[in-house]
């Protein structure tokens, strides 16, 4: 078991903290906040509630999310790299003092810190030309792998430099939990829920550079 007694978390979501693994400073270790989990889990309406706590179960969500049939398919082709091209390389779960924990590359900067988030390069450089072509290839991963994901949000992509160029990382958010296994199979399905998640992260993209006089709730109706 892996002992968290003494470490603190380099990001926290409502859902799960982010620990650097204490014996792999090169690992990321997400652990739920249950008590975060448990106050969702009363919120929710009753007949979600008899769907179960594990339906809002992130670690739960993004073990199967890592099985889905597009990651499956694409490892059982030998063709793990493009799998990883803009995921963290996923080791599975380990049991920790914290609970459960999900495992998987810690992605750094050049100074070897937890790499920044697109919402911070966005606030701090914009929508420049560099992180425009990476959005371009981001998405053009996600239409020729098939891959899906929730709604793709500037907080949960980080930005890693490649060969002296950004690149975006999906590290949470992966998987699509309300979608049925066989829709998802369906190529035509597939490609415009796809497209559906393109179109509302570019909007989202326009709503961070705004104002935001506008919540993000009205601006992605408009």
């Amino acid at each position: 078991m892996i002992d968290l007694g003494t470490c603190q978390p380099f990001a926290s979501g409502y859902n799960r903290h982010c620990f650097r693994h204490p014996g792999d400073p090169l690992l990321c270790l997400k652990v739920l906040r249950p008590e975060n989990i448990e106050a969702r889990y009363q919120r929710q309406p009753l007949a979600k509630k008899l769907l179960g706590r594990r339906r809002i179960d992130d670690n739960a969500q993004e073990l199967k999310a890592h099985r889905q049939r597009a990651i499956r398919h694409l490892l059982s082709r030998g063709e793990a790299e493009v799998v990883w091209q803009h995921l963290p390389r996923f080791h599975g779960a380990e049991l920790t003092s914290l609970g459960s924990a999900n495992v998987s590359e810690l992605l750094l900067d050049d100074q070897g810190q937890p790499a920044p988030t697109l919402e911070h390069y966005l606030r701090h450089r914009g929508f420049d030309q560099p992180m425009r072509d990476a959005v371009g290839r981001f998405c053009r991963w996600l239409q020729d792998t098939g891959i899906l994901t929730r709604n793709l949000l500037p907080h949960n992509l980080v930005v890693v430099y490649r060969h002296q160029r950004p690149e975006l990382y999906l590290v949470d958010g992966l998987g699509a939990p309300t979608v049925p296994d066989k829709l998802a199979t369906v190529p035509a399905w597939r490609h415009r829920y796809i497209e559906r998640r393109i179109r509302r992260f570019n909007l989202r993209i326009d709503w961070e550079l705004s104002d935001r006089n506008n919540s993000w709730e009205s601006a992605q109706k408009l």
